[in-house]
């Protein structure tokens, strides 16, 4: 028998262990704090200790005469380098929002205005201490309610005012999202190191879009981006907030080249809570109009967004998303949605995990619930009137989400709530018991949308080696989502070898100068497919010189277990590769040796998961404690490459998105003072706070049409709706006519709930 047909593996789709596990729980993994580099000095921020206020002096002659001292640099040292630019600009962003370089006036605490640099990192930190500056205060803006707003988004559609008009039944409620991080487990780290001799730069721990912030890098020290080489490393976690470009991206890089020595940074946990970028602060005003029936006719949401002190590499993404994406996966005939976006001096704000549409389901599905309640019908029958229906997709949305078109492109919402409701139908009546017993139990559920694969492209190349093994190099990063066991899979599964024998290299710009990086849950739909694309070309390459080695027709060949055959003889991809090398017989003329392919996968539009989100609470109204027995994660993924890592997305978002609906809030007092600095104050989730076990549903009935792999992304489907299941729960157990208020639902904040029923 003879086909043209590639033989799969069946390896995608297979629960393969992931390949980044062998180093990490050895111990191997490779982090930025494990690079050291010959005579290398170590740097140490200084930073603002107050939240709006001119720089008039700083005074650096006590730390530079600390022996062991080799540099103290402030502001007047940089010269006149740019401010940081947004990565994905708008073009409405007003270009006095940007963030500068040591600037001459700070805007919030934790604000670097110089650097010192030493021979160790204690000599380093005890200089920082002996810098002194001095600031003329100037006015704090704390509260983003009434603030003057440095821009405002509006969008929408369909007559929104005549449906409200003639609505049967108005509701409305006012909700806020406290303001929270990614907080990864790792802080943030760099080394850098330039060669005077060859003018080359290199640095280490940028991960998250390594070519972009070459780009950025190279632009403000006036390089060309080809000497500057970026090297991504593994990540304690990066959640849309690490690996973005900040100060210090600047200035590390700068110092190695000024000092002419390789120069370390290591963050500690108090700069990664002031430094970092923070998300999620907003306030929504949010209406639904319904007919007799509680169908929707509009939906419209006035919101406050507080983005911090700059707009920082992330812009005006945020609010746009939120407004965006906020109809989810609803049927709206009428829609309006603004948002004021207000400064304040605070951290600025940027992306985390599920940004816009954590706050925007949790405004929307709150509003579901205290609409069902108010208009006399079940919380789960508001929503199957409201879904759109399988033959109502592909859905057009006349509105713009990440520069894109939303283009809704394949699923049946009612049939995943269905499924969701019934498999978590005897937690219902768990709920039932407990009330029974006195207890203030409560069930809860949101349906949401999510959003993945964004464009405009991505690069792969995939290499076969004349040992048979196969090289990827990727322009996704590695945080931790299992990115090169997932392509290690699409690889070995085109090319029908032993996913084993595939490494995967992400995030060096040398070997991949083309990638955009891993965010908006892009890397898998993205990378994946552009892998795909290259062993594709790379098996039809080995089929024709396979050919010429056993002296038969391209079509006569069957592909088998990683080679091609014919009346018993074999080649194997490794034979294959090494007949490709120089001077080989087997070469077509003009041919490029070797055995390999670079292909790019473009899209036009993103891809949009969806799911359910059910949760069980028990809430104490004595001292406001909440648990959480019970928590599902039904998620429709099109296709999923490796279902455990999927299933290990949703689990640890679910962590995340607990923490925030119930614990952690960065809050401030009326100087712009943090009041969060440490983890005795930010609240994260334990393993005693978090469901012992997180039930998942992972559905594979809608495929993507939108990319040939039919993938969906599975990075923020575990935390996009878990502020809007828990405050539903919380609701129902609470019993209460309106709204929560807001998030998080503290213990204080949840007393003060249950003493007002």
């Amino acid at each position: 028998m003879s086909t043209a047909t590639p033989q799969r593996t069946g390896v995608v789709g297979a629960r393969v262990r992931r390949h980044e596990d062998d180093r990490l729980l050895r111990g191997l993994g490779r982090f930025a704090d494990d690079v050291d580099r010959l005579g290398q000095v170590y740097a140490r921020m200084v930073r603002s200790t107050v939240a709006h206020g001119a720089v008039v002096g700083i005074d650096t002659a006590a730390a530079r005469a600390l022996p062991g001292v080799v540099a103290v640099i402030t502001g007047a040292d940089l010269g006149d380098i740019p401010p940081i630019p947004i990565r994905l600009p708008r073009g409405d962003e007003p270009p006095d929002c940007l963030q500068r370089i040591l600037p001459d006036e700070v805007r919030y605490v934790g604000e670097p205005v110089a650097v010192v640099v030493a021979e160790d990192p204690y000599t380093a930190e005890d200089a920082a201490e002996l810098v002194t500056v001095d600031y003329r205060e100037l006015p704090v803006v704390v509260d983003a309610d009434g603030a003057p707003p440095v821009a405002r988004l509006e969008t929408g559609y369909g007559d929104v005012d005549d449906a409200f008009t003639t609505a049967a039944h108005v509701v409305e409620v006012d909700v806020e999202v406290g303001r929270h991080a990614a907080v990864p487990m790792e802080p943030r780290g760099l080394v850098a190191e330039y060669d005077p001799a060859t003018g080359r730069l290199q640095v280490w721990g940028a991960t998250k879009v390594p070519v972009f912030n070459r780009g950025v890098l190279a632009r403000m020290l006036g390089m060309p981006a080809e000497q500057v080489r970026l090297h991504a490393m593994d990540a304690g976690g990066g959640f849309g907030a690490r690996g973005e470009f900040y100060p210090e991206d600047l200035l590390i890089p700068w110092l190695a080249r000024r000092l002419r020595r390789p120069v370390k940074w290591t963050e500690d946990r108090a700069e990664n809570l002031v430094a970092l970028n923070h998300s999620r602060q907003q306030r929504h005003r949010i209406a639904a109009a319904f007919d007799a029936d509680a169908r929707l006719l509009a939906l419209r949401d006035e919101i406050t967004h507080d983005n911090g002190a700059y707009l920082r590499t992330h812009g005006l993404l945020v609010p746009e998303l939120t407004v965006g994406m906020l109809p989810g996966p609803y049927r709206v005939p009428a829609y309006r949605a603004a948002v004021d976006v207000v400064l304040t001096n605070k951290t600025p704000c940027g992306t985390y995990r599920a940004p816009g549409r954590y706050e925007g389901t949790f405004a929307r599905e709150h509003l579901l619930d205290v609409a069902a309640d108010r208009i006399g019908i079940d919380r789960a029958e508001i929503r199957r009137r409201n879904l759109l229906r399988p033959d109502e997709i592909p859905h057009v949305r006349p509105l713009r989400a990440l520069g894109t078109d939303v283009v809704l492109d394949a699923g049946d919402y009612p049939a995943l709530l269905e499924a969701a409701l019934e498999r978590t139908r005897g937690w219902r009546e768990e709920v039932a018991r407990l009330r029974a017993r006195g207890r203030r139990a409560g069930y809860g559920f949101a349906v949401f949308l999510e959003k993945s694969g964004l464009g405009p492209h991505e690069t792969a190349d995939v290499i076969v080696e004349p040992s048979g093994r196969v090289r990827v190099h990727s322009g996704g990063t590695s945080l931790g989502q299992g990115i090169e066991t997932a392509l290690a899979q699409i690889a070995a599964d085109r090319l029908g070898v032993d996913h084993r024998q595939v490494q995967v290299v992400n995030g060096d710009t040398d070997l991949q100068p083309f990638g955009l990086g891993s965010w908006a849950s892009r890397s898998t739909v993205l990378a994946g497919n552009a892998v795909d694309l290259a062993a594709t070309a790379v098996l039809r390459r080995a089929r024709e010189v396979a050919a010429r080695m056993l002296g038969v027709a391209a079509d006569l060949l069957d592909h088998v277990d990683g080679g091609f055959e014919v009346a018993g003889r074999r080649v194997a991809l490794g034979e294959i590769a090494a007949a490709c090398a120089p001077g080989s017989p087997h070469l077509e003329p003009g041919a490029e040796p070797g055995l390999a392919a670079r292909r790019v996968f473009e899209v036009d539009h993103m891809t949009y998961p969806y799911g359910v989100h059910v949760a069980v609470v028990d809430v104490d109204p004595g001292t406001g404690h909440v648990s959480v027995p019970h928590y599902l994660v039904a998620y429709e993924v099109g296709r999923a490459i490796n279902p455990t890592l999927v299933e290990g997305q949703l689990v640890g978002g679910v962590a995340q998105g607990l923490g925030g609906a119930l614990h952690e809030n960065f809050h401030y007092d009326a100087q712009g003072q943090p009041q969060a600095v440490t983890f005795v104050d930010y609240l994260m989730p334990t393993a005693a706070e978090v469901p012992g076990l997180v039930d998942t549903l992972i559905t594979e009935n809608a495929p993507s049409p939108d990319n040939p792999l039919g993938i969906k992304g599975a990075g923020e489907g575990g935390i996009t709706a878990a502020g809007a299941a828990l405050a539903n729960a919380v609701r129902d157990a609470l019993g209460l006519p309106g709204d929560v208020g807001h998030l998080p639902l503290s213990p204080p904040w949840l007393c003060t709930l249950a003493d007002s029923r």
